[in-house]
């Protein structure tokens, strides 16, 4: 059985609460008795409870991560980033996945609220924001990730999805693409929308060029090979001649489909370009071009802006952070690149 601290105390010949400032105020505790004390800590091999302490105290050493997937590695590259700033500062970062379903981020973040978490970091999919402004108000602060404020009522880190459409919309026209499909979903997501949105704004401006959405249930290889397999499926005077997908993942998804029938050469037949350039995207069969976010740095922003909230208190001031993706050319758009 673990050491207690009443067990340190009576291995020292003190009381507990003399052991309880040896921990956390030794400066007004005689040297002599610090000294016992180490020593029967160090002989008992007593460690402090940290968790229980904080209960007490009604803090924790712990942000909240919820992220639209666990599975996806941009938001692993993300939740790293976040981790890494973290730990810097004495924090952990406790992370669920919603899984796209206001319903599981509720209940992630009624879990992270019973947890008395320092700070919440959110890729949210609810656009009910009612909830978050809940928590601020019980005293945890709320930074949102991947998605900006768009009233500044938060502090946020996002990157400029929008412009990330346009660029890839234009390094697709470039190619001489002229009937581009858009694949993603689902459309609610805003991240989402605002690609699709960007991309559109570019191709409305090009004559003959034309951009055909087919949405996706989920953000995921699965889906992608599903919509590749309905354009196989398509006349040749139908089919798009490009895809732009939301994310890496259906980017690669599409690319299995394609490889796997045969029928299509990329990016001689078809062109493709994805979103996120996670480390796959670079790895695959023919390497994806991407439409690159900066996600280990997102999360230790994320990380950075919530520290000072918490820090500042009342008085905090909400910033909003955004980023410019860059576009990542690989051979599925450029043959050879």
């Amino acid at each position: 059985m673990a050491a207690s601290i009443r067990d340190v105390a009576r291995e020292a010949g003190v009381s507990v609460g003399t052991v309880s400032n040896v921990l956390n105020r030794p400066e007004i505790v005689a040297a002599a008795t610090v000294a016992r004390v180490t020593q029967a800590i160090e002989h008992l091999g007593f460690v402090r409870n940290d968790a229980a302490r904080q209960l007490r105290a009604g803090r924790s050493s712990s942000f909240g991560l919820v992220v639209l997937d666990t599975r996806n590695p941009f938001f692993m590259d993300l939740a790293h980033g976040a981790q890494r700033r973290a730990i810097d500062d004495g924090y952990t970062v406790l992370m669920g996945g919603s899984d796209d379903s206001p319903q599981r981020e509720h209940s992630i973040l009624e879990m992270f609220e019973e947890h008395r978490v320092a700070g919440v970091l959110i890729s949210p999919v609810d656009t009910d924001l009612t909830q978050l402004w809940r928590l601020r108000q019980a005293g945890i602060p709320v930074v949102l990730v991947d998605r900006g404020s768009s009233d500044r009522s938060f502090s946020s880190v996002s990157v400029d999805d929008v412009e990330g459409g346009r660029i890839a919309a234009r390094h697709l026209l470039e190619q001489g693409r002229r009937r581009i499909a858009f694949v993603g979903g689902p459309l609610g997501i805003k991240q989402v929308s605002d690609r699709v949105n960007g991309a559109r704004s570019v191709i409305a401006e090009v004559a003959g060029a034309t951009l055909e959405v087919r949405e996706t249930q989920a953000l995921s290889v699965l889906e992608g090979r599903r919509i590749a397999e309905e354009i196989l499926a398509l006349p040749a005077d139908r089919r798009p001649d490009a895809v732009f997908a939301a994310n890496d993942l259906l980017a690669m998804g599409v690319l299995q489909a394609l490889v796997m029938t045969g029928s299509l050469r990329v990016p001689e037949d078809i062109a493709l370009i994805g979103y996120d350039d996670i480390d796959f995207a670079s790895a695959a069969v023919v390497p994806i071009t991407s439409v690159r976010q900066p996600a280990v740095e997102i999360g230790a922003t994320a990380v950075g802006l919530l520290l000072s909230e918490a820090r500042a208190g009342a008085d905090a001031v909400r910033e909003q952070i955004e980023f410019t993706p860059e576009l990542v050319v690989r051979a599925s758009t450029v043959g050879g690149a």
